[in-house]
């Protein structure tokens, strides 16, 4: 195997959407658009790096310009798989395109799920319907801590989502009984188990960064396991260990937040010097997509824009940057808190790229893990179409 670039650094900006997909109405998702919607709340975005890399090329973003000479390569991916969620998303960014979603239980689990978790944990349990995670904590947060019993909700998502104070309830024991249900889901084809531990006082109830995803392990071969076995380093920065269940991951790097997760990648390009190093930034998605925030999202945007620079400045000539999203979650969608079914953007930027230009709108995210096995010299037999031989890069003097 031979390297075509020493590494890639591949970017998630967790629920970035750019747009409704074709069948979003489907999803109850007609006319959402992440980051469209973000920039009209604020009167425009300031983010000018994403704009010098064409961002505003791919769709009309207020504030944004689509630039006549764009420094990366710009364009947008559909998704294949159905659903809209995290696990959906990057599996199918990891070359996993699923042919039936995640099961969803948005009335409650069924006696055949609870009953057995609720033996196996020594707890009962409140709630147990969709709900949001925040709401639902003002709705029975201090229930909880006079019951002792299990906070368990859902969402429109394949998710299983178990809250818990941890002044009543040790983060081991809240994460025991994650792994306990994990096993008991894996055969009803729930997409994760979530500890959603959280610490104040009533009427003041804060979600902390110890959450931990118990993710089922992927159904098929992805390209971080490919890498794995070709002997290339995979390092997941963020929740990229529990949501591939750890597999083809080499190094996990945890993080609290956007801020610490950037710093963090930045220390990284100055350690790890081959390989993939895959970051999930979740702050959009948890702290503004959910909870219908558009004005922290775009600070969040700007933030992240404003931080691109050191990223950048830590990539060598034979590194390649790929900047996508997993799906939408329009923060000024009215109808419900869940994500969207959305476009995602993807930007190419390398330092050795003579010219930038427009990519194709993309018919998968598995694109991503096609390019990333080009860009990395591995043979790729999964789905996607590589944009890398798209990219002018010039010849790299490795000597």
């Amino acid at each position: 195997m031979v390297n075509r670039t020493r590494r890639v650094l591949l970017v998630v900006l967790d629920s970035v959407g750019i747009g409704e997909l074709p069948d979003a109405a489907d999803y109850g998702d007609a006319g959402a658009a992440t980051i469209q919607h973000t920039a009209d709340a604020v009167g425009g975005l300031k983010i000018p790096n994403l704009e010098a890399l064409g961002l505003g090329r791919v769709a009309p973003i207020s504030g944004v310009r689509a630039v006549d000479t764009p420094l990366g390569w710009c364009g947008k991916l559909a998704a294949q798989s159905p659903g809209k969620d995290t696990t959906t998303g990057h599996w199918e960014m990891a070359g996993i395109i699923l042919d039936k979603p995640f099961s969803v239980y948005p009335d409650g689990f069924p006696p055949e799920i609870v009953d057995p978790f609720v033996a196996a944990t020594g707890r009962g349990i409140l709630a147990n319907k969709a709900a949001s995670g925040t709401v639902i904590l003002e709705e029975l947060g201090a229930e909880h801590l006079s019951s002792g019993k299990w906070i368990l909700y859902t969402s429109a998502d394949s998710v299983f989502q178990l809250a818990a104070h941890e002044d009543l309830v040790p983060i081991e024991e809240l994460y025991e009984a994650c792994r306990i249900a994990r096993e008991l889901l894996d055969e009803h084809r729930v997409g994760r188990v979530i500890a959603r531990p959280f610490i104040g006082e009533v009427g003041s109830f804060t979600r902390t960064y110890n959450r931990h995803d118990f993710s089922m392990k992927p159904s098929a071969p992805t390209v971080l396991t490919r890498l794995e076995e070709a002997g290339l380093p995979v390092v997941g920065v963020g929740k990229i260990h529990d949501i591939f269940a750890g597999e083809g991951v080499t190094r996990s790097v945890s993080t609290s937040g956007n801020a610490d997760g950037l710093v963090k990648t930045e220390e990284l390009l100055g350690d790890v010097d081959q390989g993939l190093i895959f970051v999930n930034l979740v702050d959009f998605d948890m702290l503004f997509g959910h909870r219908r925030n558009p004005e922290g999202y775009a600070r969040a945007l700007e933030a992240f824009d404003a931080f691109l620079p050191r990223l950048q400045a830590g990539l060598k000539d034979d590194d390649l940057l790929l900047l996508t999203a997993d799906h939408g979650c329009d923060p000024s969608y009215i109808k419900h808190t869940d994500h969207t079914r959305e476009y995602v953007p993807l930007l190419a930027w390398s330092p050795a790229l003579e010219r930038g230009g427009d990519l194709d709108t993309g018919a998968s995210f598995a694109c991503v893990a096609a390019s990333v096995a080009e860009a990395l010299g591995l043979d790729w037999t999964g789905p996607g179409e590589s944009i890398f031989e798209k990219l002018p890069l010039r010849a790299i003097d490795r000597d």
